[in-house]
């Protein structure tokens, strides 16, 4: 029922996209393949971070779907199988250098314990600083948070919650060359005490032509309802292009 949903909305989504933007709209798609491998007396380990997006922007709107899989193994058992599905939207049509968002997230995550997670909501953002090659924003909205999730390794339980989502995010670009981006998100249940979902990441990137970059993210996610936490630290190359 969740990836049925998640496939309807994205065809409607993208078909309301394509028939409301003209030539001036810009597309981007950014793909990125990272990753480790360790290999020691003592065991071997390895885990592989795919993420493709896809952005549309113009002016007043903007659309981006994107979808990431996170997979690793330690000496043979499964460490992370952890998949993430995502259409959000902003409309530029607020009060200067502020936006309203939208989102619908699907999630699945064997290191998190999230059999199924769907959220979908909006709100409201607001630019502290805004330059072509450098931003700080701050977020917050409202989400509606539908889970079927282990609470320990007997226990499934399928719930359903309102969360007030705060987001800080951050975009440098130094000198053309190096690239700085990050993303923290703190998501309280509203009638929940000590319910709350907690991400972050930080990525460092460096530009080896117009359409590739060698890439490194460092991520941290923590699920208190599952008492879960996971820290992935990735390295790769990132291929993007617009047109």
């Amino acid at each position: 029922m969740y990836k049925c949903l998640i496939i309807l909305l994205f065809l409607q989504t993208a078909y309301t996209a394509r028939a409301q933007f003209n030539d001036t709209t810009n597309y981007h798609v950014i793909y990125n393949s990272t990753g480790s491998v360790n290999r020691a007396r003592d065991g071997n380990a390895y885990l592989l971070n795919n993420g493709l997006r896809f952005e549309v922007k113009k002016k007043s709107v903007a659309f981006n779907a994107t979808n990431s899989w996170v997979y690793g193994k330690f000496n043979g058992d499964l460490t992370n199988n952890d998949f993430s599905s995502s259409i959000d939207f902003n409309l530029y049509k607020a009060i200067p250098h502020a936006y309203y968002w939208g989102l619908v997230n699907y999630n699945t995550s064997y290191s998190l314990k999230i059999n199924k997670q769907l959220l979908a909501g909006g709100g409201i953002a607001y630019s502290i600083y805004d330059r072509p090659n450098a931003y700080l924003n701050v977020s917050n909205g409202i989400l509606y948070d539908l889970s079927d999730i282990n609470t320990n390794d007997t226990t499934r339980e399928v719930y359903n919650t309102y969360r007030n989502s705060f987001r800080v995010q951050l975009h440098f670009v130094i000198g053309n060359l190096i690239t700085l981006d990050s993303g923290n998100f703190l998501q309280n249940s509203l009638n929940r005490k000590g319910d709350y979902i907690l991400r972050s990441t930080f990525g460092l990137g460096f530009k080896i032509s117009n359409w590739l970059n060698l890439n490194s993210n460092l991520s941290y996610n923590k699920i208190s309802r599952t008492q879960s936490e996971n820290l992935l630290l990735t390295y790769g190359l990132k291929v993007e292009k617009y047109f």
